[in-house]
């Protein structure tokens, strides 16, 4: 399904079913051309048909759409445990086991890390082990997000990219391939600062309530019920 929020209020605003171009278009077709000219900023994830019908209806869409840097990091992330799992198999065939259970070491920001796995961490991030390299790129991209003016994080990320070309890593030159390709619209984060935390969050309750109805046979009851608990209605009996 498609579920589209309001990030200042956390409520949801529409409700619809697939994740086609379609299916946001009926969104934005609601508004009159003044109502999608007040739209701000727009966060969403790398999802084509997402991107093609905010920038057909919503007035200079190009410089609005920001990439989810979750999404991102996410991406980033998954790459990383790609490098872990093959190097793991080929050090398996030398009877060397040093990866063995640290697949969510690597995944963790470093200054998350529980202290716990710290001596591992260290002991192994300045190897000349293939995933200590994708590791250290992961944690140098996190950089990203400081930067408040684009011009310079343009200039970081290129620099980002290019280690990454040079690294003959495949997952992490995939990874940064496809965020070359949507560069524009990641650095829109330095402008409007916005992700989609609150759509995650959402989706989260979403969840739970399908959990508790132990699923619905009805896609509208379904909706409806969206609506009601994550809508914003107010509830309060009014004073008379």
């Amino acid at each position: 399904m498609t579920v589209v929020c309001d990030l200042l209020s956390g409520t949801v605003e529409f409700v619809t079913q697939d994740r086609k171009t379609e299916s946001l278009e009926d969104y934005y077709q609601q508004f009159t051309a003044q109502q999608l000219e007040r739209i701000q900023a727009v966060a969403m994830d790398m999802w084509e048909p997402y991107f093609k019908a905010t920038i057909k209806h919503v007035p200079d869409a190009a410089h609005k759409i920001v990439y989810d840097r979750f999404h991102i990091m996410q991406h980033v992330g998954q790459a990383v445990d790609k490098v872990r799992r093959q190097e793991h198999r080929d050090l398996l065939r030398q009877e060397d086991e040093r990866l063995k259970g640290t697949k969510y070491i690597w995944l963790y920001r470093e200054e998350n890390l529980p202290d716990k796995h710290r001596p591992t961490l260290e002991a192994l991030k300045n190897t000349n082990l293939k995933v200590a390299k994708a590791w250290a790129m992961k944690e140098s991209l996190s950089g990203l997000w400081n930067y408040l003016s684009i011009g310079w994080a343009k200039r970081f990320m290129k620099r980002w990219l290019v280690w990454v070309r040079k690294s003959h890593l495949s997952p992490m030159r995939k990874v940064g391939e496809m965020l070359s390709r949507h560069l524009d619209n990641i650095l829109t984060f330095c402008r409007h600062r916005i992700t989609n935390s609150a759509a995650e969050g959402i989706n989260s309750r979403i969840m739970a309530i399908k959990r508790r109805a132990c699923g619905y046979r009805n896609r509208e009851h379904f909706k409806t019920v969206i609506y009601f608990f994550c809508g914003g209605l107010d509830l309060h009996p009014q004073q008379a």
